[in-house]
């Protein structure tokens, strides 16, 4: 056997797995990233005839729409014609409704005795007694174990190839070399949480990768060698494709008349504004600087009603890429998207009248650490443990009375403008450097140029708020999944603290003026905070800032509050008690719905805030900040289609499928979640790693949703030859929108705001668009 022939194969099937991140450090991803390439069609097909599950929305779904009038009859019997299609749009409900979910799964024990072989391996210090060998990696340590587990069925004297590559090679001798691939594929779709938690470790560096290797290598060798021993299928079974193919083309058609009904609402929405006179008004008061998350598009509704106040939507790692280091535990993590390599690593520097405070943050932070230790050390030795539980059984059963009586009352949240940030400023160095050199700066100037850019800013106000995200739940394994998904699920606050230092520093400001020709006025001060999305409270860093703005601060802290209130209002009903709702909703631990997270997510617009002030959106889209005028190159709008724009389709697709088949592709249920290896839950006790959103994240109850599942509508406002300039120069980006996985309209102000479709093909009204083969439509 060839063995460059075996190993480009293991690479190409690689491709169809998608990363699965630790609960730690969540990123919403595609779960069909590997299938970009192919058409949004054609990889759903692929994927149902390899692993089952349901991949577009099921009857059920799309009856309840229509009903509702979110699917438009009429585009929807338009479409359907146009297809070929003579079935009225009931007689499809009912020719879908024959359709199978799931295909039966011929592996499940394989499946089963992998995961729990997976388990004992990955864990990364739940379990007090470690697997043997792991130091050797996961096919050495497994092949000295696997005889004597009887589940394996593989007899005590079998001699197993001593590497994972000849163990592949060897369990597919009687397989022809061009079915390598697909098998490979098959065997990664079994169980694409496990596997893509391989591909984190691999691709990431990990600490435990280090320590005890994994590869795909190594998984492919013992499923199939377990497979071989279990009598378990190796090829994947024939599926009638053609039957499925022909009911996916009918729900496909329905998703696409849904999805234009959509646009054409949101067209409706935008189109009295599309040209409203740009009125000069005073300078606002202060201008403040959200994340591009849909929740932050409530907030900044009600915070603009509360004053002359501008709000602007900007990316949440605030442009820069980093990783941020915990000043206690000396642990670095991601702060920027996934996509992003880190140039830069955030570390706390104490500030020169911050040290005895930077002292108490510190044994704060290791008492609570040792706190920790030492309980699970009490609850986990043998010696203690049973007298332990004995002892404290009382006081902790007490408490947890308490917190299902009286939900929420004894935590606080941890929306702090804490310790840390009162004692520290953060420190920018190049990754690759241990010392605390700062960047140059050049470089500091060139990130903060690049923010006002990206946004199209002209005028300063006295006050620049920079204003990351974070979430906050109690008892909630998947509690990163509700920070910001633009800084790979970590607390924008860290970004947004380093920008403003950035942008305050008088040396940055005497550059912009002299190299760039943009003035800062010496009385803009610019400040960073935290917009906590389960409370909507906004928390100031601004314990260390010079008092001349006190007044106005004061009465900016005074209307956001007011914010808050109104906005809570909005999203859990109105009433005084409001307010205790959400923060009930926070501090509840048994509380299975925080908040909603990214839920119902739909859009993502690409424009000035005149666009959508005073529209309330509903939190369906992302809103990016951008001045068509003052980019004339389309640099600028081509950094937020290559990176926001590419993200949000992530975070789109990754609701999109954890809601069409929660048990495949999202996480389940959290009542019967069981944390695993601390980087992962699964479902009950076994079986593959969960790598979606849970159940209650886009589901109302068992069987309703919440989160409609639509792909990414991009509206951009800009001349028409600036977004084929970029997808001229970006070869990906085109894929994407061909192939569609994003839907992509364009509001020309250069022709009356004309709203045009693009895809593959020709220009037509977007109630004329009856097929997918089309290139700029109006709209």
């Amino acid at each position: 056997m060839n063995r460059e022939n075996l190993t480009n194969s293991i690479d190409r099937a690689a491709k169809s797995i998608r990363t699965t991140w630790p609960l730690y450090s969540f990123v919403t991803s595609n779960p069909l990233a590997g299938y970009e390439t192919m058409s949004f069609l054609e990889a759903v097909i692929k994927s149902k005839g390899l692993s089952g599950g349901d991949l577009l929305p099921g009857p059920a779904i799309l009856q309840k729409a229509l009903n509702e009038g979110e699917i438009d009859k009429k585009i929807l019997s338009r479409l359907l014609t146009a297809s070929g299609i003579g079935h009225s749009a009931e007689d499809t409900l009912e020719l879908m409704a024959e359709d199978e979910k799931y295909s039966y799964n011929e592996n499940a024990v394989l499946d089963r005795i992998v995961s729990k072989w997976l388990t004992a391996f990955m864990d990364e210090g739940i379990a007090e007694w470690e697997m043997p060998f792991k130091a050797e990696g996961f096919y050495k340590a497994w092949r000295k174990l696997a005889v004597y587990d009887s589940e394996t069925g593989l007899p005590k004297n079998i001699k197993m190839p001593k590497s994972a590559l000849e163990a592949i090679a060897h369990a597919l001798a009687d397989y022809p070399e061009e079915e390598y691939q697909e098998i490979m594929e098959y065997h990664f779709a079994a169980l694409p949480g496990w596997a893509g938690y391989i591909k984190f470790r691999i691709e990431n560096n990990s600490p435990w990768q280090n320590h005890y290797p994994v590869s795909l290598e190594d998984y492919l060798a013992v499923r199939l060698w377990t497979a071989i021993g279990t009598g378990a299928t190796i090829k994947p079974p024939k599926k009638d494709m053609a039957t499925i193919k022909a009911m996916y083309k009918i729900r496909y058609i329905w998703l696409q008349a849904w999805e234009n009904s959509w646009q054409d609402r949101l067209i409706n929405k935008l189109a009295p504004k599309n040209n409203a006179p740009n009125t000069k008004k005073a300078l606002a008061v202060a201008q403040m600087v959200f994340c591009i998350d849909t929740r932050s598009e409530v907030i900044r509704r009600h915070i603009e009603s509360t004053g002359n106040y501008e709000t602007y939507g900007y990316a949440g790692f605030f442009g820069i890429a980093m990783d941020y280091m915990n000043p206690t535990t000396g642990i670095t993590s991601k702060s920027c998207p996934p996509i992003l390599n880190s140039s830069y690593t955030a570390k706390e520097v104490p500030a020169k009248n911050g040290i005895n405070d930077f002292l108490k943050y510190q044994n704060n932070k290791k008492r609570n650490l040792f706190k920790k230790y030492f309980l699970k050390r009490m609850k986990n030795l043998l010696p203690s443990a049973f007298g332990f539980v004995e002892a404290s059984g009382l006081a902790y059963g007490a408490l947890l009375l308490f917190k299902s009586l009286f939900r929420g009352a004894n935590t606080k949240t941890n929306n702090n403008g804490n310790l840390l940030e009162k004692c520290c400023t953060p420190s920018l160095l190049p990754t690759a450097s241990q010392a605390y050199n700062n960047i140059s700066l050049e470089e500091k100037t060139i990130i903060v140029k690049t923010a006002f850019d990206l946004m199209g800013w002209k005028e300063f106000s006295p006050l620049v708020l920079f204003v990351g995200h974070g979430s906050h739940s109690s008892n909630n394994p998947f509690a990163s999944s509700l920070d910001c998904g633009a800084c790979a699920a970590s607390p924008g606050r860290h970004n947004a603290r380093m920008l403003a230092e950035l942008a305050n520093l008088p040396e940055v400001r005497k550059n912009l003026k002299e190299i760039y020709s943009i003035t800062v006025p010496d009385n803009t001060l610019f400040i960073a905070g935290e917009h906590n999305t389960t409370t909507d409270e906004i928390t100031l860093f601004d314990a260390s800032l010079p008092t001349e703005h006190s007044k106005q601060l004061l009465k900016l802290k005074d209307d956001l509050k007011t914010a808050q209130r109104t906005a809570i209002a909005e999203r859990l009903g109105k009433g005084e008690r409001s307010n205790n709702r959400a923060l009930r909703k926070a501090r509840d631990w048994s509380e299975t719905r925080p908040e909603w997270g990214l839920a119902k997510n739909a859009g993502f617009i690409i424009g000035p805030r005149l666009l959508t002030k005073h529209i309330n959106l509903e939190s369906q889209c992302f809103l990016h900040s951008y001045n068509w005028e003052s980019d004339p190159d389309a640099t600028a709008l081509e950094a937020i289609m290559q990176g926001p724009m590419v993200v949000t389709q992530w975070i789109n697709n990754h609701y999109y499928f954890a809601t069409v088949d929660n048990e495949k592709f999202g996480g389940g249920s959290k009542i019967s979640h069981n944390i695993t290896g601390t980087f992962g839950v699964v479902q009950g006790n076994a079986g593959d790693l969960k790598s979606g959103l849970p159940l209650q994240s886009v589901n109302s109850s068992d069987s309703e949703i919440y989160h409609k599942p639509l792909r990414l509508s991009v509206i951009i406002q800009t001349p028409l030859k600036s977004v084929k300039k970029v997808l001229e120069k970006n070869e990906n980006l085109k894929t994407l929108i061909n192939n569609e996985w994003i839907s992509l309209l364009v509001m020309d102000p250069t022709k009356e705001n004309r709203i045009v479709k693009y895809k593959e093909g020709n220009i037509v009204t977007n109630s004329e668009a009856v097929n997918h083969n089309y290139t700029f439509q109006s709209a």
